[in-house]
């Protein structure tokens, strides 16, 4: 079967799947007053989200990964890990995560076909580590980090949302901690969200300052894979890791969209500051397929081309935990 395709002719090859908007961590730019619960419907169970993996792993999706909220709350992800795995067809299955459970989960969670992990690390200096998560956890997350790197996972990677209180030395330190480590780091640009206009407006850093950085320093580009995400990744020859940029407010960037993203509720968002989204979980509760691909593909129709950040709209995400980027 062909893959997953929208109007513009972009194929689908990667897909995002939220199994909570929960998350234990209080950012400044994202739930700076702590998740607050609110009524909803219940969370995809690990068999409906192992129906859904199968219908987009047969339709060419070779790279899942599992997102929050903070995907660790939930006592079944080894099962869902597992579950997505062992479909014909995968052969990444990646987790984004705050790393608050890494050291105690991560050995559990590489047995069960854990490949591709990314752990959100904001700041290496501990008390700015703690001002933006709301938790004194840095040690605790980076020696997760190190667990991950023991184990020889094939990818493991750091995010850090660019902010301007966290600039200031920041890109050296990462710098130095990509020396010595197999690791890459990716710079994301802060995005406004229906919760942090003002916030945006304060601390927002433009993706070419990180850029210029790198160039002066003799960072140069690498080529992306067919199924990598949007970052743009450089290397150095003094340097066993890598630094790289999302920068979503870049001309172009929606061009190169290869993955769709699932609500915890089983949602298809077509965009991650799309409105609303297509509910499929009425469609989860048996094994026929047939449905389920024809409403895919019907809402893929009408993908629009690119995001409206631009014009200061973020549609219905209100804050990033609630599809995890």
């Amino acid at each position: 079967m062909e893959t997953f395709a929208d109007g513009f002719g972009r194929r689908f090859r990667y897909l995002r799947i939220s199994l909570t908007e929960v998350c234990n961590f209080r950012c400044v730019y994202c739930l700076p007053n702590g998740y607050q619960k609110v009524a909803g419907p219940a969370l995809m169970t690990p068999l409906e989200i192992e129906r859904l993996g199968r219908v987009f792993s047969q339709r060419g999706v070779a790279k899942f990964r599992l997102t929050g909220g903070e995907p660790t709350v939930r006592r079944d992800l080894g099962e869902i890990i597992g579950r997505l795995a062992a479909l014909q067809g995968v052969n990444k299955v990646a987790m984004t995560t705050n790393g608050w459970n890494l050291a105690r989960h991560i050995d559990e969670w590489a047995a069960a076909g854990l490949t591709n992990l990314n752990v959100s690390v904001d700041s290496l200096e501990p008390d700015l580590f703690h001002r933006i998560t709301g938790h004194n956890r840095l040690n605790s997350v980076l020696a997760g980090v190190d667990r991950a790197l023991d184990l020889a996972l094939p990818s493991v990677k750091l995010n850090a949302v660019l902010q301007r209180d966290a600039v200031g030395g920041g890109f050296d330190r990462f710098a130095d901690y990509v020396r010595s480590r197999p690791v890459a780091v990716r710079f994301i640009e802060l995005m406004r969200t229906g919760d942090n206009a003002a916030f945006f407006e304060d601390q927002h850093v433009p993706g070419g300052d990180l850029q210029a950085w790198l160039t002066a320093r003799g960072w140069t580009p690498r080529p992306r894979g067919a199924d990598d995400g949007p970052a743009i990744e450089y290397s150095h020859p003094d340097h066993l890791g890598r630094l790289g940029l999302i920068a979503p407010y870049s001309p172009g960037f929606c061009d190169s969209c290869n993955r769709l993203r699932i609500t915890a509720s089983g949602k298809l968002r077509l965009c991650l500051f799309g409105d609303d989204g297509v509910d499929l979980r009425h469609l989860l509760d048996r094994d026929d397929a047939e449905p389920l691909e024809a409403l895919i593909e019907s809402a893929l129709s009408i993908k629009p081309r690119g995001h409206r950040l631009a014009e200061g709209r973020s549609g219905d995400t209100r804050n990033l935990s609630q599809l995890g980027g």
